[in-house]
């Protein structure tokens, strides 16, 4: 079976070649065999896991979440409660952020709408940014 480089790793995988790097360098990533010429040689289940950690990168997960994912995938005999309880804290977190682009979202729009069009002294816009204690919703 052909060995596959680096960079076409990192072209199936959707990872850029200096990223493939780093994950190997802080061990997500097994160390690749060597060619004669000192190059990376790429087998295919090391491009499934490359896919795995992108798509869970894509997903917000910390690099210690998918350290902990991968170990679970690389031992599929065991519970699944681990992953389970990995992805309901990232959906926890998520359900959070929502809730604080919604507030923001909604300051926004207040100020928007607030706008008279008039001139700059007189601009809902400049005020609030101003003095943020006329901020209608309270965010950090």
């Amino acid at each position: 079976m052909k060995k596959i480089t680096i960079g076409e790793a990192a072209r199936r995988s959707g990872v850029k070649v200096p990223t493939v790097r780093y994950y190997e360098s802080i061990g997500l990533l097994a160390a690749p065999s060597r060619s004669e010429g000192n190059q990376r040689s790429f087998e295919p289940a090391d491009i499934s896991r490359l896919t795995f950690i992108r798509h869970a990168r894509e997903l917000g997960f910390e690099i210690e979440a998918i350290r902990t994912l991968l170990t679970l995938q690389d031992d599929p005999h065991q519970s699944c409660a681990s992953a389970d309880a990995i992805a309901k804290a990232r959906l926890v977190e998520v359900e959070q952020r929502i809730r604080s682009l919604m507030a923001l979202k909604a300051e926004l729009e207040t100020m928007v709408e607030g706008c008279g069009h008039g001139r700059v002294d007189q601009c809902r816009v400049i005020e609030v940014l101003a003095d943020h204690g006329r901020c209608t919703h309270p965010h950090h």
